[in-house]
C-alpha cells in the first residue's frame, strides 16, 4: 500500500509498504479521508515522534474491509469513523471509563501507524458506525469536533455566559460552531487571520464580536465587550504564554479559564498574574483529548448527533484538499503558513 512514512525529523515520504497484519480485536480499514491536525506540523518538522518509521495521522475515517475475529465480522463493509487514542482498558481510570485519561495508552498516527495511508489496523473498539448521511471529510473531524466538544462541556455553561474563544484554529472554530448551537447567546471570538473572521461571520456571529489580535488590543476590546467585567468564560485555545495570561486579565471575577490549546514552549507565570488568579477567584480548568465510550452520551456521539441534525456543517472548514501523492504541499502550507488554511484534508482511497 502506499503511505506517508515519518523516518525521522524532517524526513517524511510517500512510499509502498506492507498492508498491516491485524492483531486480536483489530480491523483493516481502508481510509478515505484524514485531515492534517497542528500537532501534525512539529511531529513531522521539530520534535519528532515516539518511535521511526512511523505513519502520522489522527484524524481520519473510512471503510472496514477485513476483520481478524469472527465477532468483529459484523464491521465488515461498514462506514466507520475512528477514535485514535487506544487506552489500555485495565488502569483505575479505565475502569471508571475515563479512557481519554488512561496512563497506559498508544495512539493512532503518534504511538503507532495512523491515517495517512490506503489502509490501517484499528482495534475494533475504537470503530464509531458512520450513518450514509455523513460524508467521509466530515467524519475525518470527528475527532476534533469531540475535542471541541469535551472542552464545552466541562465547563457546565449557560446560554447566558459570556463567553470568549481565543485562538481560531480548526478547535476554536469548532469550538464556536457548537458554543452557537448551545445556545449561548454572547460569544466573542479573537483571531488573526482573514480565513478566521470570514469563518466566524460566516457562522452568523456579528462582526463586532470578532477581534483581529493584530490590530487590536485584546485587553481594550473585552473589556468594551463586557462593561469592563470580563467574561465569564474563557477558552484558551493557543498555547502561549501570552494568550494564556490575556485569559487571566480577561476573565470575570469568579471567572472560568479552560485550557485547550497544546502548549508550544514553557509558560511562565508572572506574580501579577497570579495574584490576579487568586483575588479574582477564578478556576483554570485543562481539558485533553475527547470521550469515547462507545455510549449514546460520549462526545463522539454527541458530535455525530449534532452532525446529522444538520445542526452544525464542519465541512465549511475545509479549504485544501489534497490526494495523497500530494498530501506534503499540506504540511509545507501549514508549517511555512505561506497561505492561509483552514482545515486540509487528505482524500486517499
Amino acid at each position: 500500500m502506499k503511505a506517508m512514512v515519518l523516518h525521522g525529523i524532517n524526513d517524511f515520504r510517500l512510499e509502498t509498504v506492507k498492508e498491516p497484519v491485524l492483531g486480536e480485536g483489530e480491523v483493516l480499514v481502508a481510509v478515505k479521508a484524514a485531515g492534517i491536525c497542528g500537532s501534525d506540523i512539529p511531529r513531522v518538522f521539530r520534535t519528532g515522534t515516539y518511535s521511526f518509521p512511523l505513519i502520522p495521522g489522527h484524524e481520519f475515517s473510512g471503510i472496514v474491509v477485513k476483520v481478524r475475529d469472527a465477532e468483529n465480522a459484523g464491521w465488515l463493509g461498514q462506514r466507520v469513523g475512528i477514535f485514535p487514542l487506544m487506552p489500555c482498558r485495565t488502569c483505575p481510570l479505565c475502569q471508571k471509563k475515563q479512557f481519554e485519561m488512561c496512563r497506559n495508552y498508544s495512539y493512532l498516527g503518534s504511538r503507532r501507524d495512523g491515517g495517512f495511508a490506503e489502509y490501517v489496523s484499528v482495534p475494533a473498539q475504537n470503530l464509531i458506525s458512520l450513518p450514509d448521511e455523513v460524508s467521509f471529510e466530515e467524519a475525518a473531524m470527528l475527532e476534533p469536533m469531540a475535542v471541541a466538544v469535551h472542552a464545552m462541556r466541562g465547563m457546565k455553561l449557560t446560554p447566558f455566559d459570556t463567553v470568549a474563544v481565543c485562538g481560531l484554529g480548526t478547535i476554536g472554530i469548532l469550538l464556536l460552531i457548537f458554543l452557537l448551537d448551545a445556545g449561548v447567546k454572547k460569544v466573542l471570538a479573537v483571531g488573526n487571520k482573514e480565513l478566521q473572521k470570514q469563518a466566524v461571520l460566516d457562522l452568523g456571529i456579528p462582526e463586532s464580536c470578532y477581534c483581529d489580535s493584530r490590530v487590536t488590543d485584546v485587553n481594550v476590546w473585552i473589556a468594551g465587550q463586557t462593561h469592563g467585567m470580563g467574561a465569564d468564560v474563557f477558552f484558551e485555545c493557543v498555547g502561549k504564554e501570552e494568550t494564556f495570561i490575556q485569559a487571566v486579565e480577561n476573565a470575570a471575577p469568579k471567572g472560568r479559564i479552560c485550557l485547550v490549546g497544546n502548549p508550544g514552549s514553557d509558560i511562565k507565570l508572572k506574580k501579577s498574574v497570579y495574584w490576579k488568579v487568586l483575588r479574582n477567584q477564578l478556576k483554570i480548568i485543562g481539558t485533553w483529548n475527547s470521550s469515547f465510550t462507545g455510549d449514546a452520551e460520549d462526545d463522539w456521539h454527541f458530535a455525530l448527533e449534532r452532525l446529522l441534525k444538520g445542526c452544525i456543517a464542519p465541512g465549511k472548514l475545509i479549504s485544501h484538499r489534497f490526494s495523497l501523492e500530494e498530501l506534503q504541499q499540506g504540511f509545507y502550507i501549514m508549517r511555512d503558513k505561506s497561505e492561509e488554511y483552514g482545515k486540509i484534508m487528505g482524500i486517499i482511497n
